[in-house]
């Protein structure tokens, strides 16, 4: 039986370990690239850009 993982879960949860146990650096960062390239091709593109703006004006009305 075969089991298939999204690349976003996984680049997500190797990056959420790699960050709680504070081994940082290349690897991480690598890490961090290829979760944030995949999850930009996905349906959660959409809103994390709408929060990410969201926040910015929330920011700038300061």
């Amino acid at each position: 039986m075969a089991i298939t993982v999204s690349l976003v879960a996984l680049f997500g949860l190797v990056l959420f370990f790699l960050l709680r146990s504070k081994s940082l650096g290349y690897g991480s960062a690598f890490i961090a690239i290829m979760f944030g390239f995949h999850l930009a091709s996905t349906g959660a593109s959409t809103p994390v850009n709408n929060l990410t703006t969201a926040v910015i004006h929330a920011i700038g009305n300061l």
